[in-house]
């Protein structure tokens, strides 16, 4: 089996015995060749079998022999070409491993916001104090809303359980319940949600169905006191509606590590508004993230070997 790598962020480099353990579960007579740039990979993919990383469509359109994608990254929305969904080979990702950190990046932002944070370093003047404290809120005994409970949602309804929220989620599938979680409900009951919860947590991949999901129309659902955070994909949330919302007091506040645009530009009304705190899309940061998808690739190759099913698979038809 020959294996291409690309590093890319998440996975810039695999140590001697990362490498030493996929080319074990790879088999007998494996290959492991690393391409970081466009003219390697488009030369290396052409009778490559598995690919860890990601390239472009262009890149992905060469290969011959391909048999496993794995992806690096637990979003699939960039490399989902119409090409990759008709073939006949898997795409598995992160999905189901990204969870932990994402749903600290949630808690951070939202607890920014409840505890006037974001006002604190921006303005760092006593005389806030009395102004901060006034607006500071308990997470105890608040309501949680989830919109999307897979990984990631499981890991944030969790949190929420420890701090003594009340949760809440809705999701498209027919979801195995998380103990402690109040109700599951399905999409049609997004609005009850929306305006039971005092926090909105966006746990989604990016789909065509959740492109531009949340507009006005959600917004005027919530609570005028809610907090929105996004830690998933900038494009489920309309970004000019979104401004408009805490522009008018439709919504308490908004914590986004995802914008729309994204990246949002310099000096862009969100950087800084009073209701708002953004992070550039950090919140995939983790030490451990490399070494979990180096594992879940082995344990497919191992998979693989044995004809079993594989791991952490996305149903490219759904896009997750």
């Amino acid at each position: 089996m020959k294996i291409l790598y690309t590093p890319l962020m998440i996975v810039p480099s695999v140590t001697p015995e990362q490498r030493a353990a996929i080319l074990e579960a790879a088999g007998p007579g494996s290959t492991f060749v690393e391409a970081k740039d466009a003219a390697s990979q488009r030369r290396e993919i052409v009778d490559a079998d598995a690919l860890f990383g990601r390239v472009s469509p262009e890149i992905f359109a060469l290969n011959k022999r391909l048999r496993y994608y794995q992806s690096i990254g637990a979003g699939v929305d960039s490399i989902l070409t119409q090409e990759l969904v008709e073939s006949d080979i898997p795409l598995a990702s992160e999905k189901g491993g990204v969870g932990i950190h994402l749903a600290e990046h949630a808690f951070a932002l939202l607890l920014c916001l409840t505890r006037g944070l974001h006002t604190a370093i921006r303005q760092p003047d006593y005389t806030l104090r009395e102004p901060i404290r006034l607006l500071q809120l308990e997470l105890y005994d608040l309501t949680m809303g989830i919109v999307g409970f897979g990984g990631t949602g499981r890991e944030v309804a969790r949190r929420a359980l420890g701090f003594g929220m009340r949760v809440l989620a809705v999701d498209i599938e027919d979801v195995a319940p998380e103990p402690g979680v109040e109700a599951i409900w399905k999409p049609d009951r997004l609005g009850d949600l929306l305006g039971a919860s005092d926090a909105v947590v966006i746990c989604l991949p990016l789909t065509k169905a959740t492109h531009h999901l949340f507009t006005r129309d959600l917004f005027r659902k919530m609570k005028k006191t809610g907090y929105l955070i996004n830690v998933t994909r900038g494009a489920i949330v309309y970004g000019d509606d979104l401004l408009k919302a805490l522009d008018e007091g439709m919504i308490g506040g908004a914590g986004l590590d995802v914008t729309d645009p994204e990246p949002l530009p310099a000096g862009h009304r969100l950087w800084n508004h009073p209701r708002a705190i953004v992070t550039p899309h950090t919140a995939g940061g983790s030490p451990r993230r490399a070494g979990r998808v180096i594992d879940t690739f082995c344990e497919n190759l191992r998979r693989m070997r044995a004809g079993q099913p594989l791991v952490a698979l996305i149903d490219k038809r759904k896009g997750y």
